[in-house]
């Protein structure tokens, strides 16, 4: 990869996770019964994973997530949000990077949810009970499975539109 690649390469992944938390922020429900809350964020997420890897992926979702906590009043899941995000980054760019085509992005989605859904389980059993964190369960599942149809309608538009600033020249 040439200089300048990589230099878009960084732009687009830090451009990415700004809207990670731009898009968590726009859209949160707090959820009196986990003390936590459903976003947007996961859009991000999947669309860094799609279009710039694996890495990328785990970075905007560790960071992007962690700062939106910090910003919502969440301070208490950062750490948290931080691994089950970025770990949900990186699961869905491998299965990205190594399943092609449609049933590859729709595996990714769905294993980049599963891993966040299983991350915010012991995230609140840690911080609360294992009531609060199987309590947690569905509306975690219905944040990665909304956050992951959004990200399937938009993310070819956005490779066709990002590509050519992404490629070397």
């Amino acid at each position: 990869m040439k200089k300048s690649a990589t230099v878009r390469h960084l732009v687009f992944t830090a451009l990415l996770t700004a809207l990670t938390l731009i898009f968590g922020r726009f859209f949160l429900i707090p959820l009196p019964w986990t003390h936590g809350n459903i976003n947007l964020c996961d859009v991000g997420i999947f669309i860094g994973a799609m279009l710039l890897g694996p890495w990328a992926g785990g970075f905007i979702g560790g960071f992007g997530a962690m700062f939106l906590d910090l910003i919502s009043g969440f301070a208490q899941y950062a750490p948290f949000s931080f691994i089950s995000h970025g770990l949900e980054g990186i699961a869905a760019g491998l299965v990205f990077k190594y399943v092609r085509g449609k049933w590859g992005r729709i595996a990714g989605v769905a294993a980049g949810t599963i891993v966040m859904v299983l991350g915010y389980f012991f995230s609140d059993a840690i911080l609360y009970t294992w009531a609060t964190g199987a309590a947690g369960i569905f509306p975690n599942l219905i944040q990665g499975i909304v956050g992951s149809v959004i990200a399937l309608l938009i993310a070819s538009p956005v490779e066709k539109a990002v590509h050519p600033a992404l490629s070397s020249k």
